[in-house]
């Protein structure tokens, strides 16, 4: 079994800037997983934010493009979204993924709200 535990979210002004990080445990290579970060917000549907893969290649929305950066430590079963120039849109549940061949597995999401 995998777990996966998202933590770092929280309120913050437009402009402003968080730091997400995705914990994995359980019976994983994490290094061996694409991980990625998603988000959901209301009346949207979970739309793609970043993937990076084990060996650290990455891959961003348009929408983030140029304010987020995804990276991974593939020692510490860690990966991490850092988003800065937040803005009012970005607002949106947050969550880890991994994934490979046919095994995807999801974190509990963590709340960002991007208001004044």
């Amino acid at each position: 079994q995998v777990q996966l535990v998202e933590s770092g979210g929280g309120l913050v002004q437009p402009g402003g800037s968080l730091r997400l990080s995705c914990a994995a445990s359980g019976s994983i290579i994490f290094g061996a997983y694409t991980a990625g970060w998603y988000r959901h917000a209301p009346g949207s549907q979970r739309e793609l934010v970043a993937t990076i893969t084990g060996g650290g290649s990455s891959n961003y929305a348009d929408s983030v493009k140029g304010r987020f950066i995804i990276s991974r430590d593939n020692a510490k079963n860690m990966m991490y979204l850092q988003m800065d120039s937040l803005k009012p849109e970005d607002t949106a549940v947050y969550y880890c993924n991994v994934q490979r061949l046919r095994n995807s597995y999801w974190g509990q999401g963590t709340q960002v709200t991007v208001s004044s």
